[in-house]
């Protein structure tokens, strides 16, 4: 049982009266009454509130797995087993990495009528969070008394990368209109290689694909039909290296390459294309061969959700060591990663042009829309013009290094972790539709 402000607001307000005796004998009437009203006002409360069988039902409801990044759906369902309506705050001792200190739910319940509250959470990093227990506080007629009744809901849940951007593309393909989260059409030049079927010819194919042939055969005119190459290897290699561990919006760069990855690999895999995965630091963490097995999402998002790093110096010699020993099929190997500066990048394209040499290289790294905003700005004081050069020497770096790429022939996307992943999807279906791969 607890005491709320209004009673406590009485009580003081009774006790002033009675104080007021000791100027006028008078008050000790009004002051004895108005706290025997006081008192009532309270057995009152106390008595509705602790009737027999009157009791407060509550449970929640979750997903086993949240998505990273996203926001998450939890349930409070409550039953009242009063006679009369009553009002009641919840609260959820959620995850300590939320840190939510004032989290507060408040409804009204009828008698014997089900009701569900919905919140959502956002969690920003990945590993396991553990719920614990639910407290619901009823609070009587007159608000002068709160009972509590507390639940042991302890529960955890295992947060994955994003995943909720793969249902949203399930969905979005079924009815056509994969445009609405971002991914774009891209216009084929000329048409596949792979051959597929020999078939009739009719009006408007392409004369040049007329199999003679099987002309001759059938004593009719026959051509063959083409698709696009199939199978072909897409591996997503994140650095999980010191850069990635800088956070924008809460999430680090890794987690976002993460959350790329795993959609990537969806859209691979939906285009009958290999998909793989290579995690590394100082050395090689993480290896899933390309495939196209059934099990390969569930293989690669189990994966991601373990990774952890030291955010160490990443080794790029190693990679390309690995990669040269157990990749021999060309690829596209889509390598996430942070470049601040020139020096950095020059440190590491020995080893990427070694790697394009045998595959397609496209390397994926951030720039910070801060900057933007910064650069936007029109500066007024010493200090704003020497942060908005700074801000722009940033910047043009990150293009030097995008023109430093595309000069020894690798592929590259500079990209504000928000639309990362669907740049990335879109630059695989470009270099697909033009063949680059």
């Amino acid at each position: 049982m607890f005491l709320t402000n209004r009673f406590i607001f009485y009580l003081v307000a009774a006790t002033g009266v009675l104080a007021l005796t000791h100027f006028w004998s008078w008050f000790l009437i009004i002051g004895i009454i108005c706290l025997c009203i006081t008192t009532l006002l309270f057995l009152y409360d106390l008595t509705s509130l602790y009737k027999r069988d009157a009791e407060i039902k509550c449970w929640r409801s979750c997903d086993e797995r949240f998505s990273n990044g996203d926001e998450n759906t939890i349930c409070i369902n409550l039953l009242s087993e009063y006679s009369k309506p009553v009002k009641v705050k919840i609260i959820d001792e959620i995850p300590v990495e939320f840190q939510e200190r004032n989290f507060l739910l408040q409804t009204e319940l009828l008698p014997n009528t089900p009701k569900q509250i919905q919140y959502t959470l956002t969690p920003k990093r990945r590993g396991e969070y553990v719920f614990n227990d639910l407290h619901v506080y009823v609070t009587s007629k007159l608000h002068l008394l709160e009972r509590r009744f507390s639940f042991k809901e302890s529960s955890k849940v295992k947060v994955f990368p994003s995943f909720s951007i793969i249902h949203n593309m399930e969905l979005l393909s079924i009815s056509n209109k994969m445009r609405e989260c971002g991914i774009k059409s891209v216009r084929r030049i000329g048409h596949g290689k792979e051959f597929e079927q020999i078939k009739e010819y009719v009006r408007g194919d392409d004369y040049r694909t007329i199999n003679w042939k099987a002309t001759a055969r059938k004593h009719g005119l026959m051509c063959n039909l083409y698709c696009d190459e199939q199978s072909q290897q897409i591996y997503n290699i994140i650095d999980k290296g010191r850069g990635m561990q800088h956070a924008f919006h809460n999430m680090t760069l890794l987690d976002y390459s993460i959350n790329a990855a795993l959609a990537l690999s969806y859209v691979t895999l939906e285009h009958n294309d290999n998909a793989g995965l290579i995690t590394f630091e100082k050395s090689i963490d993480s290896h899933v061969p390309a495939s196209k097995v059934p099990k390969q999402m569930a293989k690669i998002m189990e994966v991601l959700y373990r990774e952890d790093t030291s955010f160490i110096q990443s080794d790029y010699s190693t990679l390309y060591e690995y990669c040269n020993r157990k990749i021999n099929k060309r690829s596209l190997m889509v390598i996430y990663t942070t470049f601040d500066s020139m020096i950095s990048m020059e440190r590491q394209l020995p080893y990427l042009r070694k790697l394009s040499v045998k595959h397609v290289v496209l390397v994926v790294f951030f720039k910070d829309k801060e900057l933007d905003e910064l650069i936007a700005k029109t500066p007024a004081t010493k200090l704003e013009y020497f942060e908005h050069v700074t801000a722009e020497k940033f910047d043009f770096e990150k293009k030097l290094i995008v023109n430093s790429l595309q000069r020894h022939g690798i592929y590259s996307i500079l990209t504000e972790p928000e639309r990362l992943t669907i740049n990335v999807i879109n630059k695989y279906l470009e270099m697909k539709a033009r063949q680059m791969i």
